[in-house]
């Protein structure tokens, strides 16, 4: 069975349009109650834990989930405005069936989306979201009065959740006398991430704190790190960091107003390792890993392997490989002895105890590692068209790939959170690497 609302990131879309319509939403609210409800062999009813982002629309959306899920029998336990770690740390912490997130991450206010998490705090494996969709095809009828499910909210999400940040950060050191501006992408952590920086001895400049449902990410965040690194040249901070809608995502920038990506920072978490503890076991990346970054840990002598695009793959490959680290150039990265998923404030801890145990800047650790530069692009194509398929493109992909040799990569793939496909060149010549993915983008049908 192929999948026809999951993503790589849970359900996505622009809200108003499906799938994000409320007649859906309560519907997957009861498919996925439905599903959990099987696996609850205890006896206890499910109980669903429910986060959400600072969108406008997520007070509709969570309306609607929790009227799905309480027909079908499952308690709601409901905290307002929470990263997404947040939610899958609660999730676990509490004994809860499942955690949901509502939130669209990195993309703009229209949009929206569902995340699932189990209650072991991990993003739901395939078999599990393919299970929802089919029990989305199938009615799910409402409970008798004594059977419907209750809902409440819990008021201090937001405490235990900054504990357990904190807990990530060695006891035996502090972040005093450091200055940090973190840019809160006016999202989820626009309460949670400054209080952590400040609870463990920071002096922080807060960014992008005041979202109003309509500025999530505009501007601000992770995606446009210019944002931050200009505000910690201007207050002299020795770091900034920024996080995306829901807060599981990083991008860093040093005193000096460089910015490093999740590559480079994901090569600082095994440098502090290989410092404190002799070896990693291993690392896994994706097909968008720097090239460079696996060249780097081959010389170190730490294996390196490549996931599917998507957290929750680098997530699975890690756990079979029983290994601890893990990450994405985009910023998501995944330290699962610190949390069960990825997480932007958690990242960030860590990448200061890299910088507090090694004691260097940030630059010096990143030393070892030559990045090659890599030109992605996006291309939105028309309704139906199948890019794989057209002997015009792939002719052209097999000459730009030729044209690479062994000096580079090409990367085609369409998004899983976004109607685009993606077109990627690194290669060591960046004006080679441009004119490469132009080459393709031009043998691309445009949208009329």
């Amino acid at each position: 069975m192929s999948r026809q609302y999951f993503g790589t990131d849970g359900i996505r879309g622009t809200v108003g349009q499906s799938p994000m319509v409320p007649d859906f939403v309560l519907r997957l609210g009861q498919a996925a109650g439905t599903v959990l409800g099987k696996y609850e062999t205890d006896g206890r009813r499910p109980r669903v834990l429910i986060g959400k982002d600072t969108r406008v629309s997520g007070y509709l959306l969570e309306s609607c989930l929790e009227a799905g899920f309480t027909s079908v029998g499952v308690d709601v336990v409901m905290v307002g405005p929470m990263p997404t770690a947040g939610v899958a740390y609660l999730a676990r912490a509490l004994n809860m069936s499942a955690g949901v997130v509502i939130s669209a991450s990195h993309n703009p206010y229209q949009d929206n989306g569902i995340k699932f998490f189990s209650g072991e705090g991990t993003k739901l494996p395939d078999a599990w979201e393919m299970e929802i969709e089919a029990q989305l095809a199938l009615d799910a009828p409402c409970k008798s009065s004594e059977e419907l499910g209750k809902a409440k909210r819990l008021n201090d999400a937001a405490g235990r959740y900054i504990e357990f940040c904190k807990g990530t950060f060695p006891r035996d050191k502090h972040l005093r006398g450091l200055k940090i501006v973190v840019d809160c992408a006016n999202g989820a952590a626009y309460q949670i991430a400054p209080a952590v920086f400040r609870e463990l001895g920071a002096d922080v400049v807060v960014l992008a704190d005041q979202p109003d449902g309509l500025n999530i990410n505009r501007g601000v965040g992770a995606t446009y790190p210019d944002f931050v690194a200009k505000a910690v040249l201007e207050h002299r901070a020795d770091y900034g960091f920024a996080l995306d809608g829901d807060a599981d995502r990083l991008i860093c920038v040093d005193g000096t107003g460089r910015v490093y990506n999740g590559d480079e920072l994901l090569f600082a978490l095994v440098a502090e390792r290989l410092h404190m503890q002799g070896k990693v076991d291993g690392v896994v990346g994706t097909l968008m890993t720097n090239l460079g970054l696996e060249l780097t840990l081959g010389k170190l002598g730490v294996p390196f392997e490549r996931a599917k695009v998507g957290d929750r793959y680098v997530f699975e490959k890690l756990q079979a490989n029983g290994w601890q680290l893990g990450g994405e150039s985009s910023g998501h990265l995944l330290v699962l002895d610190r949390h069960s998923t990825g997480d932007g404030i958690v990242s960030a801890l860590q990448v200061l105890r890299a910088v507090r145990n090694l004691d260097k800047p940030l630059g010096d650790i990143l030393m070892p590692v030559a990045m090659l530069p890599q030109v992605l692009k996006n291309a939105r194509l028309p309704v139906g068209y199948d890019w794989a398929s057209d002997i015009k493109v792939q002719g052209v992909c097999e000459q730009v790939r030729a044209d690479l040799g062994a000096n580079g990569r090409l990367l085609i793939r369409p998004s899983g959170t976004e109607p685009v496909l993606r077109v990627m060149v690194e290669t060591a010549d960046r004006d080679v690497a441009d004119k490469l993915v132009e080459r393709i983008l031009l043998a691309l049908p445009k949208i009329e």
